[in-house]
Parts: structure tokens; sequence; C-alpha cells
């Protein structure tokens, strides 16, 4: 699966409950930037660049996919560069937690 396949995916595998009331604009800077816009317990994938996110991922197209498959520990990509991100550090946080890895697999 591709980074932007993942992506356009990511709307059927968002937990409202753990997306709660965010309301924010996540930028990925990937080969092909791409931003996703949450609110109200929904997810919306857009294609180029947002106008000013809330949060930007600068993160290669492979890892982005390993990240949200399970395979990249956030942390561990955080702390070794390959994952930079700017913005509300909070959201950062909790943006992988938001979505059910099983649904995202190329499986289901």
């Amino acid at each position: 699966m591709t980074a932007k396949e993942l992506l356009f995916r990511m709307p059927d595998a968002l937990d409202p409950v753990a997306a709660g009331d965010t309301k924010a604009v996540v930028q990925y800077e990937l080969s092909e930037p791409m931003h996703q816009v949450l609110e109200g317990g929904t997810v919306r994938t857009v294609e180029g660049r947002a106008e000013s996110p809330d949060l930007t991922v600068r993160i290669s197209d492979e890892d982005l996919v390993a990240l949200f498959a399970g395979r990249l520990n956030p942390m561990m990509a955080f702390m070794s560069g390959r994952v930079r991100v700017s913005g509300d550090m909070a959201l950062a946080q909790r943006l992988v937690g938001m979505f059910d890895q099983d649904k995202l697999a190329p499986s289901a």
C-alpha cells in the first residue's frame, strides 16, 4: 500500500471516540503532499498543501505506512529523525492512536 492509499483509507479507520472533539488540520509532507482535516469525529483527506496546518509531519512514504501499520514506533521514529513534526505536539502524540490499525491493513 502506498502512503497516498493509506491516507485515503483513514476516514474508514478513524475511531470517533479516540478522535473526540479534535478539530485540526494535519499536513503530511510526503512524495506527494497531502493533508487531512479532523473535525466532528471525522477525517477528510485532501491532496496538496493546507493553508495553515495545526501539525506538519515530514516523513518518507514508506515510514508513514509502517507507522500506521504498527511496524514503526512513533517515539523511536521521532527520536531517530525518521519523522519530524512541527506545530501541535499534543496532537502529534495522539494521532496514530486515533486510527484502527486493523482497518488500515491491506486485507481489511
